[in-house]
């Protein structure tokens, strides 16, 4: 039993008749934009061991972006940092390709170097557009009208061949890649005069026409893959639309195995995350539902605020255990210094770092994550101890059982201070806390004691054996 004192009121979440909710199957980042930015072994090796070892992050999901290439007398985005390159080589001259798989070949080594830490059970590839040479602008910006699908229908079966193509090219190079994802944030409206990244716009029937042939060509090459998507930018909005129209196709539905969504633009609702669970995810048991993409949105926390990693525990926690996500993936690991006119960098990666890696650091929301994914190994428990926070939304509790029975609690305490007492069967405790302070710090280690004090704008990890 864990009591939480507040000034007036005490609320009593009991281990006992915590309800088993669904498991965790992992962690992860993604790897898109600036990895072949990132060219010094050395610190290829440092950052890998960052983020996928045992000593970092230890996450086990990567999501690789398989960069649609573009045609330098036909760019219109501007940042190098935002679009990507291509393993096909079109040449406009004699209107066809050919594939060079020795190109991104920095994004490629590091993404064997995170491999080698030994910890990736789970490689996407994911593509923010198809290829330049596919779309109806040339462009992998998107369409000159907002809000249209850049990919004329006659090339669906192209944009297949070519992403399955590059795929089983890394399975027959033993890449562990399991699933692949050729649409994000469909709901977008990408292009139109302003870009500034790649990115596709596809309605509802047209992302199951492209599914559809996506399931068929796997089907027809018999590949090891299966379809994970399609990355809804919100849990809102189409979401709902998108899964009852993929899952009536009885093709797609083989080979979804995923449904992958985005949970930006509510970071301040939990209820929101209740009401998704409820409407989608418990009307679909059979469908497993990941949570493949976030950062704070707009970025308010700069890189040395740990407010930022406040939030980012409390939007993990509350995707796993309101929301009811399988896994919980950040954005991205590194994004580009950003400083703005206080002084602070406001990138929104679990690292920030110079153009050409020069510089870079960890900033404070990578510690937000840390709380959740080197504490709950896979295939942990999520556990509904009937706690939700009050509406300032300050004070949040996660539980969880891992699969050696070690029960888990994780606070994200963004007020003032307040006194923890447990009870319970347990012989020993472990807390490791987060303050702007100091990081995965053990305040305690020992036998199980009922007193615990949380501080004040803190993350602390729990472990009862």
């Amino acid at each position: 039993m864990i009591y939480i004192y507040e000034v007036n009121a005490v609320m009593k979440l009991e281990f006992g008749t915590a309800k088993m909710m669904q498991s965790i199957a992992g962690f992860g980042t993604s790897s898109c934009w600036w990895s072949p930015f990132c060219k010094d072994p050395d610190i290829q090796d440092e950052i890998a061991s960052v983020l996928y070892s045992d000593k970092g992050l230890n996450l086990n999901i990567y999501r690789y972006n398989v960069g649609a290439g573009y045609d330098p007398d036909n760019c219109r985005i501007s940042n190098p940092w935002r679009r990507s390159e291509s393993f096909y080589k079109y040449d406009k001259k004699s209107g066809s390709g050919t594939y060079d798989f020795s190109a991104d070949k920095t994004a490629v080594d590091f993404m064997k170097k995170c491999l080698d830490e030994g910890n990736i059970d789970t490689l996407i590839f994911f593509a923010n557009s198809p290829h330049w040479s596919l779309t109806s602008t040339g462009q992998s910006s998107g369409s000159l009208l907002p809000s249209t699908c850049n990919l004329p229908k006659m090339n669906y079966i192209k944009y297949a061949d070519y992403f399955l193509t590059i795929s089983e090219h890394f399975l027959n190079q033993g890449f562990p890649l399991k699933y692949i994802s050729p649409v994000n944030e469909p709901q977008w409206k990408w292009g139109g005069d302003h870009v500034w990244q790649e990115g596709c716009h596809f309605e509802s029937e047209e992302i199951l026409e492209l599914f559809h042939i996506f399931a068929t060509e796997i089907r027809k090459r018999n590949l090891p893959l299966r379809l994970y998507g399609p990355e809804s930018g919100e849990m809102g909005g189409l979401t709902e639309e998108y899964l009852t129209v993929l899952l009536s196709d009885k093709d797609i539905s083989k080979y979804l195995e995923v449904f992958a969504y985005h949970s930006y633009h509510d970071d301040n609702n939990p209820q929101k995350r209740l009401e998704f669970k409820k409407d989608l995810l418990l009307s679909h048991p059979e469908k497993r539902f990941d949570m493949s993409e976030w950062c704070e949105l707009p970025n308010k926390s700069h890189t040395h605020d740990f407010k930022g990693a406040l939030i980012t525990a409390r939007i993990i926690g509350q995707d796993l255990i309101y929301a009811g996500a399988r896994s919980w993936t950040s954005w991205v690991a590194v994004n580009q210094i950003s400083l703005k006119e206080d002084g602070n960098d406001y990138s929104d990666g679990l690292i920030s770092a110079s153009d050409d890696f020069s510089r870079w650091y960890i900033s404070e929301r990578y510690y937000g994550l840390a709380h959740f994914s080197k504490y709950l190994p896979i295939g942990s428990v999520c556990l509904d101890i009937s706690f939700f926070p009050d509406e300032k939304n300050d004070l949040n509790l996660f539980a969880f059982l891992t699969p050696s029975n070690e029960r888990i609690i994780i606070s994200v305490n963004e007020s003032g201070k307040n006194e923890i007492s447990l009870s319970g069967e347990f012989e020993s405790m472990k807390c490791i806390e987060s303050t702007k302070d100091f990081k995965l710090k053990t305040i305690y280690e020992g036998p199980f004691t009922q007193s615990l004090s949380i501080a004040p704008e803190s993350i602390t990890t729990i472990i009862l054996k």
